[in-house]
């Protein structure tokens, strides 16, 4: 059982609530961490979250994770899904389990989004179920992982 979770949030993330909300729906990204950090605690888990417009600020926390304890990783990386290399290259490199989330279905978007980087080393990919996509990760992570 993952009992030390990590839950990091790409560029833009710190806008849910008020962009797009037609596609993001009104959580905001405090709701969704709270959230989160109850349906961890209510299993017995911890959760850590972090979010960064940085590409390299998410990779030099993907870095520290190992080192420090965490089990699995749920990952939103937000638009660096269909751009990063290296952001794949550093959740591989650190070989934990890795489970992305997308808020919307990336593949009834526009075609640059229906390649995702992460999908190819991930544990599990969760798309278009909104922000209960979050819950689904982490207890798939507790359970499984």
């Amino acid at each position: 059982m993952a009992t030390n979770i990590l839950l990091l949030n790409g560029p833009n993330l710190n806008l849910l609530g008020s962009r797009e909300p037609e596609v993001y729906g009104s959580a905001t990204l405090a709701d969704v961490e709270h959230e989160a950090k109850r349906v961890a605690s209510a299993a017995g888990a911890q959760l850590s979250c972090f979010q960064s417009n940085h590409e390299g600020a998410l990779i030099d926390r993907i870095h520290a994770a190992k080192s420090e304890g965490i089990d699995a990783i749920v990952i939103n990386p937000g638009g660096l899904t269909h751009t990063s290399v290296a952001l794949r290259d550093a959740l591989s490199g650190i070989g934990l389990p890795v489970v992305e989330v997308h808020i919307s279905n990336i593949h009834r978007r526009e075609d640059f989004r229906h390649h995702s980087y992460i999908s190819g080393i991930a544990a599990g990919v969760i798309c278009g179920l909104g922000v209960d996509g979050y819950r689904v990760a982490i207890d798939f992570v507790i359970k499984k992982l």
